[in-house]
């Protein structure tokens, strides 16, 4: 007799970057646990994530984090109906720890292995948090990695309006916040900093801010700083770093928020969705809530916790709905839905 779909159990397991982190849900969007095992001391000392260290973090961490996740959630791993792995974007060592462990889970359990789109999982973690969202809807993803706006026209259905050309944005502030002399990561201590400074202190420059181009680039603003920074030192001066902060804020706020409402705009959507770990950033949750306001949009963004070193678990909706891909391919050949 087959499982109604509200109570099927899946095990998600995650090790994309620096964290290695397992959760269990229920049905589409009820959490039973999710655990977390982060890395940051680790690669504090080095101002950011050391590829091969973090693959060898992850052997470590896997299987504990496995075991802890299925306690906490009250269940044993033959409740287990199906093993969700991210497959990828990632750091391919870290990738290959989650698989690995996923694969050998679902084969000793004999239930279906679902390889997941990193990218869409950050989109899809606000179906968590905003259980009555439902597609379409424009999504902007902003993380370490990505930075891109996405008509999410259904489960399975995605158009790319527009990434990056170069550098994401979050990478750019945890690369400005290095320079500074700000700890790993350096997106939360830019945004805390921001809060003291002016920002619009310093003029930094805007890209790409043409009407209908939704893609981005953020490494002239961040070679912008540099020099800002440099030029400062070299004249003796003491940095503001709080206006420095906030003014280099403000610009990637700026970008991000014109291209996300003009994307609205040409899509026909009447909702923005803000996902990855720098949908965290205070400033700018602030600011799209605020320009949503004004145009009648409806907002909608993740917990904090589901911004960043969650469990990719937020398919879940479309992985009930049989839209994922079971691995009987190359993990590098799975997609769980169409892009265009």
């Amino acid at each position: 007799m087959e499982k109604n779909q509200e109570e099927i159990l899946t095990l998600a397991i995650e090790s994309s970057c620096d964290e290695t982190s397992a959760a269990v849900l229920r049905g589409g969007r009820e959490v039973l646990a999710n655990i977390i095992s982060t890395q940051i001391p680790v690669h504090q000392k080095f101002g950011g994530v050391v590829p091969e260290i973090a693959s060898r973090k992850h052997i470590v961490n896997i299987m504990p984090v496995i075991d802890e996740c299925i306690r906490t959630a009250g269940v044993s791993l033959k409740d287990i109906d199906q093993v969700a792995v991210t497959y990828g974007p990632g750091l391919v060592g870290a990738l290959l720890v989650g698989v690995s462990a996923a694969k050998s889970l679902a084969f000793s359990l004999g239930v279906p292995l679902i390889g997941v789109n990193h990218l869409e999982g950050h989109i899809f973690a606000n179906f968590l948090s905003t259980p009555k969202l439902e597609p379409p809807f424009m999504a902007l993803v902003v993380s370490g990695g990505h930075t891109a706006l996405v008509d999410v026209r259904g489960y399975n259905h995605f158009k790319m309006m527009g990434q990056t050309r170069d550098d994401a944005a979050g990478e750019a502030f945890d690369k400005i916040a290095r320079v500074m002399g700000l700890p790993y990561p350096g997106g939360p201590r830019i945004d805390a900093l921001a809060k003291e400074g002016n920002p619009l202190a310093i003029d930094f420059p805007q890209a790409l801010t043409e009407k209908g181009n939704f893609e981005f680039s953020f490494s002239g603003l961040k070679s912008a700083v540099l020099n800002y920074i440099n030029s400062e030192k070299m004249k003796g001066h003491e940095l503001n770093k709080p206006d420095i902060a906030a003014s280099f804020q403000h610009s990637v706020i700026e970008v991000l928020v014109g291209k996300a409402f003009q994307a609205v705009k040409e899509a026909g959507r009447d909702t923005l969705v803000l996902a990855g770990g720098v949908a965290a950033n205070s400033g700018l949750e602030s600011r799209l809530r605020e320009e949503a306001a004004k145009r009648g949009v409806n907002f909608s963004y993740p917990s904090k916790i589901l911004c960043t070193g969650q469990c990719r678990h937020d398919r879940l909706p479309r992985l009930l709905s049989g839209s994922g891909r079971p691995l009987q391919r190359p993990v590098s050949q799975c997609s769980a839905g169409a892009w265009s």
